[in-house]
């Protein structure tokens, strides 16, 4: 819970302890936390060459505000370069690349995708 909610909690619960809790402070308190449960979901989709979370990234899609966006042309300027730096930054894993048996010759390219959430 966070640092806002917790200070409201605990006024509430001063007020309780002291015989003085209103039906409008247990009110404020109620639209303070479905306020804070409003978020909305980013997307974050990575595209590597294996499935491991230290792999480079080769690709990426990003879905913010209901807003799609491919990232800024140049991979240098790319948010993350592995799925790891994504997940120390708050993403969170909702599906990881499962490497499919598929036929494979030197023109192919096997890529895995991680796609990752965010709640904001």
């Amino acid at each position: 819970m966070d640092a806002d909610l917790m200070q409201l909690l605990e006024e509430c619960i001063q007020q309780l302890n002291c015989g003085n809790l209103t039906e409008t402070q247990l009110r404020n308190l109620g639209y303070a936390i479905a306020a804070k449960h409003t978020k909305c979901q980013s997307l974050l989709y990575l595209q590597t060459a294996t499935t491991a979370v230290t792999a480079d990234v080769i690709g990426m899609l990003l879905v913010e505000s209901g807003v799609v966006s491919n990232g800024p042309f140049d991979p240098a300027d790319w948010p993350y370069k592995t799925a790891l730096e994504a997940i120390s930054d708050g993403w969170r894993v909702i599906r990881f690349p499962v490497q499919l048996p598929v036929g494979h010759t030197q023109d192919t390219h096997i890529v895995c995708e991680f796609i990752l959430e965010k709640w904001e």
